[in-house]
């Protein structure tokens, strides 16, 4: 069944930030995943919009998790950890 990273957040440093998009696409790619949207312009029907909005798909749960905690990763995550603010990173699964 496939699941979607819901990514949120604030760029704070667009420099430092610019260097974490294309390294990650091509480490998604290694587990099958694929960007359904990414957005700087996101519209707020309701709430506050963050600047950052995003959907991946992902074949499984298990190969996001993969994705998440791979070492190639990590250096990539510290660097949106800087990056960015009020982050929200929520896993939600497709339905069948």
């Amino acid at each position: 069944m496939p699941v979607y990273y819901i990514n949120s957040y604030d760029i704070i440093n667009e420099e430092e930030y610019a260097k974490y998009g294309p390294p990650v696409i091509q480490l998604l790619h290694k587990y099958g995943a694929e960007v359904l949207a990414s957005d700087l312009r996101a519209n707020a029907v309701e709430g506050t919009a963050k600047r950052m909005n995003a959907i991946i798909k992902f074949p499984s749960e298990a190969a996001a998790l993969q994705c998440y905690h791979d070492p190639e990763y990590q250096p990539l995550k510290a660097l949106r950890w800087r990056s960015t603010d009020n982050c929200s990173m929520i896993l939600v699964h497709g339905q069948e």
